[in-house]
Protein backbone atom coordinates (compact mmCIF):
# COMPACT_ATOMS: atom_id res chain seq x y z
CA UNK A 1 0.00 0.00 0.00
CA UNK A 2 0.95 3.61 -1.08
CA UNK A 3 1.85 5.84 2.47
CA UNK A 4 -0.51 8.17 2.39
CA UNK A 5 -0.21 9.75 5.74
CA UNK A 6 2.80 11.65 7.43
CA UNK A 7 3.38 11.71 11.30
CA UNK A 8 5.84 14.09 12.59
CA UNK A 9 7.00 13.70 15.76
CA UNK A 10 8.76 16.18 18.18
CA UNK A 11 11.32 14.34 20.65
CA UNK A 12 11.73 16.14 24.10
CA UNK A 13 8.88 16.39 26.51
CA UNK A 14 7.20 14.57 23.54
CA UNK A 15 8.35 11.24 23.01
CA UNK A 16 10.77 11.00 25.61
CA UNK A 17 12.38 13.18 28.81
CA UNK A 18 16.44 12.80 29.02
CA UNK A 19 16.47 13.71 32.76
CA UNK A 20 18.08 16.80 32.65
CA UNK A 21 20.66 15.42 30.27
CA UNK A 22 20.78 17.55 27.25
CA UNK A 23 20.33 21.11 29.74
CA UNK A 24 23.42 20.06 31.27
CA UNK A 25 25.22 19.59 28.29
CA UNK A 26 24.54 23.10 26.88
CA UNK A 27 25.52 24.40 30.33
CA UNK A 28 28.75 22.24 30.38
CA UNK A 29 29.67 22.40 27.03
CA UNK A 30 29.41 26.06 26.43
CA UNK A 31 31.15 26.47 29.93
CA UNK A 32 34.20 24.21 28.12
CA UNK A 33 34.03 26.22 25.01
CA UNK A 34 33.80 29.70 25.74
CA UNK A 35 34.82 29.66 29.60
CA UNK A 36 31.52 30.89 30.58
CA UNK A 37 28.87 29.29 33.33
CA UNK A 38 25.47 30.28 32.11
CA UNK A 39 22.49 28.29 34.12
CA UNK A 40 20.08 29.03 31.53
CA UNK A 41 18.01 31.57 32.98
CA UNK A 42 18.01 34.03 30.23
CA UNK A 43 17.31 31.10 27.09
CA UNK A 44 14.24 30.07 26.09
CA UNK A 45 14.54 26.50 26.19
CA UNK A 46 11.33 24.42 24.83
CA UNK A 47 10.18 24.36 22.21
CA UNK A 48 13.08 26.35 20.45
CA UNK A 49 15.88 24.95 18.44
CA UNK A 50 19.31 23.78 19.52
CA UNK A 51 20.25 26.21 16.91
CA UNK A 52 18.78 28.74 17.97
CA UNK A 53 19.09 28.32 21.74
CA UNK A 54 23.08 28.74 20.64
CA UNK A 55 21.98 32.05 19.07
CA UNK A 56 20.63 33.06 21.70
CA UNK A 57 23.09 32.69 24.68
CA UNK A 58 26.24 33.81 22.09
CA UNK A 59 24.27 36.72 21.60
CA UNK A 60 23.44 37.15 25.37
CA UNK A 61 27.58 37.04 26.12
CA UNK A 62 28.53 39.25 23.13
CA UNK A 63 29.79 36.81 21.24
CA UNK A 64 29.85 36.65 17.31
CA UNK A 65 27.10 34.56 16.14
CA UNK A 66 29.04 32.86 13.18
CA UNK A 67 29.71 29.35 11.65
CA UNK A 68 32.81 28.80 13.78
CA UNK A 69 31.21 29.51 16.95
CA UNK A 70 28.16 27.93 16.25
CA UNK A 71 30.15 24.72 15.52
CA UNK A 72 32.23 25.32 18.85
CA UNK A 73 28.60 25.33 20.68
CA UNK A 74 27.58 22.54 18.72
CA UNK A 75 30.66 20.46 19.61
CA UNK A 76 30.81 21.16 23.22
CA UNK A 77 27.03 20.25 23.24
CA UNK A 78 27.13 16.98 21.61
CA UNK A 79 30.21 15.98 23.25
CA UNK A 80 28.98 16.23 27.02
CA UNK A 81 25.49 14.75 25.51
CA UNK A 82 27.24 11.79 25.22
CA UNK A 83 28.63 11.29 28.39
CA UNK A 84 24.93 12.61 30.07
CA UNK A 85 22.57 10.39 28.57
CA UNK A 86 24.01 6.75 30.43
CA UNK A 87 24.26 9.02 33.31
CA UNK A 88 20.66 10.42 33.97
CA UNK A 89 17.14 8.67 34.74
CA UNK A 90 15.36 9.51 31.37
CA UNK A 91 12.76 7.50 29.85
CA UNK A 92 10.39 6.97 26.86
CA UNK A 93 6.84 9.02 28.13
CA UNK A 94 3.96 7.20 28.67
CA UNK A 95 2.72 4.85 26.04
CA UNK A 96 5.22 6.09 23.37
CA UNK A 97 6.26 2.46 22.42
CA UNK A 98 3.16 1.19 22.07
CA UNK A 99 1.63 4.01 19.38
CA UNK A 100 4.79 3.93 17.69
CA UNK A 101 4.78 0.10 17.41
CA UNK A 102 1.35 0.48 16.44
CA UNK A 103 1.67 3.17 13.93
CA UNK A 104 5.02 1.70 12.11
CA UNK A 105 2.99 -1.38 11.47
CA UNK A 106 0.53 0.70 9.41
CA UNK A 107 1.86 0.46 5.62
CA UNK A 108 -0.27 3.47 4.79
CA UNK A 109 1.91 5.43 7.72
CA UNK A 110 5.63 7.31 7.31
CA UNK A 111 6.90 8.29 10.56
CA UNK A 112 9.38 10.99 10.64
CA UNK A 113 10.64 13.65 13.49
CA UNK A 114 10.06 17.50 13.34
CA UNK A 115 12.27 18.48 16.35
CA UNK A 116 14.27 21.07 17.43
CA UNK A 117 17.37 18.80 18.28
CA UNK A 118 20.28 18.87 16.40
CA UNK A 119 20.46 15.69 14.08
CA UNK A 120 23.00 14.27 15.99
CA UNK A 121 21.85 15.34 19.44
CA UNK A 122 18.14 13.49 18.36
CA UNK A 123 19.58 10.31 17.00
CA UNK A 124 21.75 9.69 20.13
CA UNK A 125 18.54 10.44 21.83
CA UNK A 126 16.61 8.41 19.78
CA UNK A 127 19.32 5.55 19.91
CA UNK A 128 19.74 5.27 23.80
CA UNK A 129 16.19 5.30 24.27
CA UNK A 130 15.75 2.86 21.63
CA UNK A 131 13.30 4.28 19.50
CA UNK A 132 15.82 5.49 16.31
CA UNK A 133 14.82 2.85 14.08
CA UNK A 134 11.03 3.55 13.78
CA UNK A 135 12.59 7.14 12.35
CA UNK A 136 14.28 7.26 8.77
CA UNK A 137 13.99 10.36 8.05
CA UNK A 138 13.35 14.21 9.74
CA UNK A 139 14.04 18.21 10.17
CA UNK A 140 16.29 19.08 12.73
CA UNK A 141 18.27 22.09 14.30
CA UNK A 142 20.61 22.08 11.55
CA UNK A 143 18.27 22.88 8.64
CA UNK A 144 17.26 26.16 10.39
CA UNK A 145 16.89 28.10 13.73
CA UNK A 146 13.36 29.02 12.78
CA UNK A 147 11.21 26.03 14.14
CA UNK A 148 8.48 27.47 11.84
CA UNK A 149 11.21 26.34 8.73
CA UNK A 150 11.24 23.26 9.42
CA UNK A 151 8.63 21.43 8.04
CA UNK A 152 9.18 22.00 4.27
CA UNK A 153 12.19 20.42 5.17
CA UNK A 154 10.58 17.33 6.60
CA UNK A 155 7.96 17.08 3.90
CA UNK A 156 10.58 16.98 1.00
CA UNK A 157 12.42 14.00 2.93
CA UNK A 158 9.25 12.46 3.29
CA UNK A 159 8.20 12.77 -0.42
CA UNK A 160 12.49 11.74 -1.81
CA UNK A 161 12.06 8.66 0.37
CA UNK A 162 8.62 7.28 0.08
CA UNK A 163 7.96 8.78 -3.66
CA UNK A 164 4.87 10.33 -2.88
CA UNK A 165 3.77 13.75 -1.74
CA UNK A 166 2.07 13.81 1.30
CA UNK A 167 -1.43 16.22 1.54
CA UNK A 168 -1.26 18.84 4.81
CA UNK A 169 -4.71 17.58 5.84
CA UNK A 170 -3.22 13.92 5.91
CA UNK A 171 0.02 15.66 7.85
CA UNK A 172 -0.12 15.64 12.09
CA UNK A 173 2.92 17.07 13.61
CA UNK A 174 2.59 15.65 17.36
CA UNK A 175 4.73 17.57 19.85
CA UNK A 176 4.41 19.20 23.57
CA UNK A 177 4.30 23.23 22.80
CA UNK A 178 2.52 26.21 21.55
CA UNK A 179 5.84 26.13 18.91
CA UNK A 180 4.96 23.01 17.85
CA UNK A 181 1.51 24.33 16.74
CA UNK A 182 2.43 27.54 15.11
CA UNK A 183 5.32 25.11 12.99
CA UNK A 184 2.47 22.83 11.99
CA UNK A 185 0.09 25.59 11.03
CA UNK A 186 3.43 27.27 9.02
CA UNK A 187 2.70 24.06 6.59
CA UNK A 188 -1.11 23.59 6.86
CA UNK A 189 -0.46 20.34 9.09
CA UNK A 190 -2.84 19.11 11.89
CA UNK A 191 -1.29 19.06 15.28
CA UNK A 192 -1.80 16.93 18.36
CA UNK A 193 -0.43 18.42 21.24
CA UNK A 194 0.77 16.13 24.54
CA UNK A 195 0.77 18.12 27.82
CA UNK A 196 3.88 15.71 29.03
CA UNK A 197 6.34 18.97 28.76
CA UNK A 198 5.83 22.05 30.39
CA UNK A 199 2.77 23.07 28.84
CA UNK A 200 -0.48 21.95 30.38
CA UNK A 201 -3.51 20.32 28.52
CA UNK A 202 -5.39 24.00 29.09
CA UNK A 203 -2.36 26.15 28.00
CA UNK A 204 -1.77 23.63 25.19
CA UNK A 205 -5.46 24.42 24.17
CA UNK A 206 -5.45 28.15 23.82
CA UNK A 207 -3.44 27.88 20.80
CA UNK A 208 -6.16 25.67 19.18
CA UNK A 209 -4.34 23.00 18.11
CA UNK A 210 -6.74 19.80 16.34
CA UNK A 211 -6.14 17.78 19.37
CA UNK A 212 -4.50 17.69 22.96
CA UNK A 213 -3.96 14.70 25.38
CA UNK A 214 -2.50 14.22 28.76
CA UNK A 215 -0.15 11.90 27.28
CA UNK A 216 0.32 9.30 24.99
CA UNK A 217 -0.84 6.63 27.42
CA UNK A 218 -4.16 5.48 25.78
CA UNK A 219 -3.73 3.62 22.32
CA UNK A 220 -7.02 4.38 21.39
CA UNK A 221 -7.38 7.79 22.04
CA UNK A 222 -4.06 8.46 20.63
CA UNK A 223 -5.04 6.75 17.39
CA UNK A 224 -8.26 8.70 17.43
CA UNK A 225 -6.55 11.93 18.13
CA UNK A 226 -4.09 10.71 14.76
CA UNK A 227 -7.25 10.37 12.83
CA UNK A 228 -6.44 6.40 12.81
CA UNK A 229 -8.50 4.95 15.26
CA UNK A 230 -10.95 3.53 11.86
CA UNK A 231 -7.67 1.26 10.91
CA UNK A 232 -8.02 -0.42 14.40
Amino acid sequence: MQKNTLLLFDIDGTLMTSGGAGEHALKVGFREEFGIEDDLRNVEIAGRTDSGIARQMLAYHNIEVNPETLERFYQGYLRNLIRELPNRTGTLLPGVETLLNELYARSHVALGLLTGNLERGARLKLTHYGVAHFFPFGAFADDHHDRNALGEFAQQRATALHGVRFDPARTTIIGDTPHDVSCARAIGARVLAVATGAFSADALEKCNPDAVLENLSDLGSALNALNESSAV
